[in-house]
C-alpha cells in the first residue's frame, strides 16, 4: 500500500512528462524537415515570406491547426498551460524555424495575456481565454519609441470621464495591432510621478470609437519582417471603466511582475534559433569537406572543429541558466527578477560569440539569403530584435544593479543552496503563483549552489579535476564581486562609481550562469544521459566563463574538446537537438 502510494506521484509525472513529448513531437512533425525544399512550411518557403515581408502564411495554418494558442491558456481556463518550461518546449520547434513566425503568430499574444493572467477579473480571464482558444490574438502596447527602455515615461494617458476612461497619445509600434481581438495597453492615470502613476487596460479594438482611434502606418522592421507592426493614436478615445486592469495605479507593479515571465520565456526560446544555427554551420562543414573528425580531418579541420564546440559549449551554457530561470518561477518566484533578468542580459552577448564562432565556418556562405544557409542570416536578423524595448540590456541592469547591495550583505555566501527541483530538466512544479514574483527580495540561493557543488566534486580524472579548479576558481571570483559591491556600496553613489557597477553586474551575470551549469551536472552526473553526466560539458562551459571574466586558466584536457566534438557531430546524425533537452527533431 506504501509502495503504491509513493508510486502514484511519480507515475502521474510521467504520464504528464509523456504527454509533453507527444506534443513536441506531434509539432516537430507537422513542421518536417525544415531543408527539404518541397516542404510547404520550410525554410524555402518561410525565406520567400521573409522577402516579401509578409507573415508566413503557412506557419501560421499549421500552428492554428495545432491551436497553439492554447498553451497559452491556463488549465483552468480550459487551456494547456501547466508550467513555464512546458511551453518554453513546446514553442522551441518554432522558434528554431523562424522567430518571426514564433514572435508574430504567438509569443506576443502570450506576453499580453500573462497581464490579463496575472492582474484580470474573473470575467475578463475568462474572455481573454474564449477569445484564444477561438483562434484570436492579442496584441500589448507597453513601451514608446521615443522612450525605449524607459517605458513609465509614458505620454498615453487615460483619464477619468464618467463611469470610464478618455485616452490620448500614441504607441507607434504594435505587434498584431491590426488583427488582434484583445490589445493590452499601457498608460498613464496619474500626472504625478511615482510607482501608482500608470495603470493597464484591456481593450477590444474593434469596438474602439473610429474617430478616436486610428491604426498609424505598417512599419517594416529590419529583424521579424513578417511580423505586423502598427501604431495606434488615440484622441479622447472613450472605453469603459469596466477595461482596467487590476486596480488604478498598479499598472508598474503589473508590468515589472510580467516582464520577469515574458524575458525568461522568450530568452529561453531563443536557445532553439542558436541551435538552428550550429546545425547550418555543422551542415555546411559537411556538404564542404566531408566533414571533420577529433584529428582534424577536412579543410581547416583543427579551426572549424573548435569554432564547432565553441558555439556548442556557448548553447548549453545559456541553456543551462534558461532552464534554471524558468523553473525558477514556480520554484523560487520570489528570487525570479535577478535570474530572468541575467538570462535576457546575455542573449545578446551569448549570440553574438555564438554567430561570430560559426562565421568561421561558413565563411562569405555567411551572408546568404537563400537555400539552407538563408536561416543563418535570417536568424541573426531576427534574434537581436528580442533584446530590445523593455526587455533590453539596459533594463536587465536597471534591474539587477540596485540589489547587489544587498544581495552582497546578507545572501551571498549566507544563503542556503537552491532546491534540486531547480536543476532538473524534467519533473513537476507547483503552480505559477504570481503574487509572489517579487520586485527585489534580497535572496539569491542559485549562486549558493556554486558554493556547494564545487565542493562536492569527486574524481581523480583530468576532466574532473579540471571542473573542480575551475569551480574554485569561479568561487575566488565570486567573492571578489562580492567585495568590490560592498566597497562601491560604502563609496556611495558618485559618478565614478556607475561604470564599475555595470561591469559588476555583467560578471554576476557570468556567474549565475556558471552556476546554474554546475547544478544542472550534479543533478545529470547519475541520470541516464551520458552526454549530461560527464563533467566535459560543464567543464567546457566553466572554461568559457573563466575565460570571459578574465581569469587566468589553464588549458582544457584534451579529451574533454574530443568528447564535445564528438557530441556535436552525433547529434547532427542523429537529428538530436543542440539544447539540453536533446529532443528528436526531423531535418
Amino acid at each position: 500500500m506504501v509502495t503504491s502510494l509513493l508510486g502514484a506521484p511519480a507515475a502521474a509525472a510521467q504520464q504528464r512528462e509523456d504527454a509533453v513529448r507527444a506534443r513536441v513531437a506531434e509539432l516537430e512533425a507537422r513542421f518536417g524537415d525544415p531543408t527539404d525544399p518541397d516542404n510547404p512550411v520550410g525554410y524555402t518557403a518561410l525565406l520567400e515570406a521573409d522577402r516579401a515581408a509578409v507573415p508566413f502564411a503557412a506557419g501560421e495554418a499549421l500552428l492554428d491547426d495545432f491551436r497553439i494558442a492554447e498553451e497559452y491558456v491556463p488549465r483552468a481556463l480550459g487551456g494547456r498551460l501547466e508550467g513555464m518550461d512546458t511551453l518554453v518546449r513546446i514553442m522551441r520547434p518554432v522558434f528554431r524555424r523562424d522567430v518571426g513566425l514564433a514572435m508574430g503568430h504567438g509569443m506576443t499574444t502570450f506576453m499580453a495575456a500573462s497581464d490579463v493572467w496575472a492582474a484580470g477579473s474573473s470575467r475578463q480571464r475568462h474572455w481573454l481565454a474564449g477569445l484564444l482558444r477561438a483562434g484570436g490574438k492579442a496584441a500589448i502596447a507597453q513601451h514608446e519609441t521615443a522612450h525605449s527602455n524607459d517605458f513609465v515615461r509614458s505620454q498615453v494617458t487615460a483619464r477619468r470621464s464618467g463611469d470610464g476612461y478618455l485616452i490620448s497619445g500614441g504607441k507607434p509600434m504594435v505587434n498584431n495591432l491590426e488583427r488582434a481581438g484583445a490589445l493590452v495597453l499601457f498608460c498613464r492615470t496619474d500626472p504625478a510621478p511615482g510607482s501608482g502613476s500608470h495603470s493597464v487596460l484591456l481593450l477590444e479594438p474593434g469596438q474602439l470609437t473610429g474617430a478616436r482611434a486610428a491604426v498609424t502606418a505598417r512599419r517594416t522592421p529590419v529583424g521579424l519582417r513578417g511580423c505586423r507592426f502598427a501604431g495606434v493614436e488615440f484622441d479622447d478615445c472613450p472605453v469603459p471603466g469596466s477595461a482596467l486592469l487590476g486596480d488604478e495605479g498598479s499598472g508598474i507593479r503589473t508590468a515589472l511582475r510580467s516582464f520577469q515571465i515574458s524575458r525568461t520565456v522568450i530568452a529561453a526560446t531563443a536557445v532553439a534559433a542558436l541551435d538552428t544555427s550550429l546545425r547550418t554551420a555543422v551542415r555546411f562543414d559537411r556538404e564542404r569537406s566531408g566533414g571533420w573528425q577529433a584529428g582534424g580531418a577536412g579543410r581547416d579541420g583543427g579551426r572549424t572543429g573548435a569554432a564547432l564546440t565553441n558555439a556548442f559549449v556557448n548553447l548549453l551554457l545559456y541553456d543551462a541558466l534558461a532552464v534554471v530561470a524558468t523553473r525558477a518561477l514556480h520554484l523560487l518566484p520570489a528570487e525570479t527578477s535577478v535570474y530572468s533578468a541575467a538570462l535576457k542580459y546575455l542573449l545578446p552577448r551569448v549570440l553574438t560569440e555564438t554567430m561570430y564562432d560559426l562565421s568561421i565556418v561558413l565563411g562569405s556562405g555567411f551572408y546568404t539569403r537563400e537555400g539552407t544557409l538563408g536561416i543563418f542570416q535570417k536568424h541573426v536578423r531576427d534574434v537581436p530584435v528580442l533584446s530590445l524595448g523593455h526587455a533590453g540590456t539596459v533594463a536587465c541592469q536597471a534591474t539587477v544593479i540596485p540589489q547587489m547591495p544587498r544581495l552582497a550583505r546578507s545572501s551571498w555566501f549566507v544563503e542556503d543552496e537552491a532546491p534540486a527541483g531547480l536543476f532538473r530538466l524534467h519533473g513537476d512544479l507547483p503552480p505559477l503563483r504570481t503574487e509572489q514574483l517579487s520586485l527585489a527580495c534580497g535572496r539569491d540561493s542559485l549562486s549558493a549552489t556554486m558554493l556547494a557543488v564545487g565542493a562536492g566534486i569527486d574524481g581523480d580524472g583530468p576532466v574532473e579535476r579540471a571542473l573542480r579548479t575551475l569551480a574554485h576558481q569561479l568561487v575566488g571570483e565570486f567573492r571578489d564581486v562580492r567585495r568590490r559591491v560592498l566597497a562601491l556600496d560604502e563609496a556611495g553613489a558618485e559618478a565614478t562609481a556607475r561604470p564599475a557597477r555595470f561591469a559588476l553586474m555583467d560578471r554576476y551575470a557570468l556567474l549565475l550562469a556558471a552556476a546554474a551549469v554546475l547544478g544542472l551536472w550534479d543533478q545529470a552526473r547519475y541520470g541516464p544521459d551520458p552526454f549530461l553526466a560527464d563533467p566535459s560539458w560543464a567543464a567546457a562551459a566553466l572554461h568559457r566563463i573563466a575565460r570571459r571574466l578574465g581569469t587566468r586558466v589553464t588549458d582544457l584536457p584534451a579529451e574533454c574538446e574530443t568528447r564535445i566534438r564528438h557530441e556535436v557531430q552525433l547529434r547532427f546524425s542523429t537529428q538530436i537537438s543542440y539544447d539540453l533537452y536533446s529532443t528528436p527533431i526531423p531535418g
